[in-house]
């Protein structure tokens, strides 16, 4: 039987840290390349509007293993790009970092359409009427009341992209998920160790969640 005592003899820490880093730095890079995806679906120019639409409709319907293989595939083994990353891992960290960036944004710009959407028309044509333009009415009318009645659903996008990460495994990525592959292989207990897994996961995203329900709490728009 699969001894909990072993577990000392794996690096069981490094790979949710590494979990911890792809979901923080893709949160960070979705969230600023969806925001830019949201602004172009909603610009008064026709081919912004376009490439937003078509970018978020292809990719966010296109299997993240799919995204993920590419950037590894077509970005480094055919263009030889690694991103600024040394050694194998490093290069496949920062790969599965812009995968995850690609796919996600798609669904943090849908998220924030929604938001832009509840603003009341008139206030945008009221800063209009003020002579500010689209940047200036977007970035400080419309925009900030969006993210704020947003929270939810990008609370959900983040814990669905800390659960995403376990993908970064299919391009050698050491996180939780390629740990545990490992683990199953060499113990052959699945059960016990995916029980450690699943407990790590959720010590990760159950925290999330609560801590960002109680920000949308306080930062709802009062209408």
């Amino acid at each position: 039987m699969f001894d909990f005592l072993d577990l000392d003899r794996y690096d069981l820490f490094g790979a949710f840290w590494t979990t911890v880093q792809l979901t923080f730095y893709s949160a960070i890079g979705s969230l600023i390349w969806g925001t830019v995806l949201a602004a172009m679906r909603v610009s008064p120019v026709p081919i912004m509007r376009a490439f937003g639409t078509a970018y978020v409709n292809l990719l966010r319907n296109t299997p993240l293993t799919l995204v993920i293989v590419a950037c590894s595939q077509g970005l480094y083994f055919t263009m030889g790009q690694t991103l600024g990353g040394e050694g194998t891992k490093g290069i496949a960290f920062r790969l599965a970092v812009l995968g995850f960036i690609v796919y996600t944004s798609t669904f943090v710009c849908e998220a924030l359409r929604s938001g832009i959407n509840t603003v009341p028309v008139g206030q945008a044509e009221a800063a209009r009427a003020l002579g500010l333009n689209f940047s200036q009415v977007l970035g400080l009318v419309v925009l900030p009341q969006a993210f704020r009645s947003v929270v939810p659903p990008l609370a959900n996008v983040l814990i669905a992209l800390t659960k995403n990460t376990t993908v970064a495994a299919t391009i050698g990525v050491a996180e939780a998920a390629l740990l545990m592959r490992d683990m199953i292989e060499r113990e052959a207990q699945l059960i016990p160790i995916a029980a450690v897994f699943a407990f790590g996961f959720i010590v990760l995203t159950l925290p999330t969640g609560l801590l960002l329900g109680w920000v949308s709490k306080r930062v709802a728009v009062k209408r």
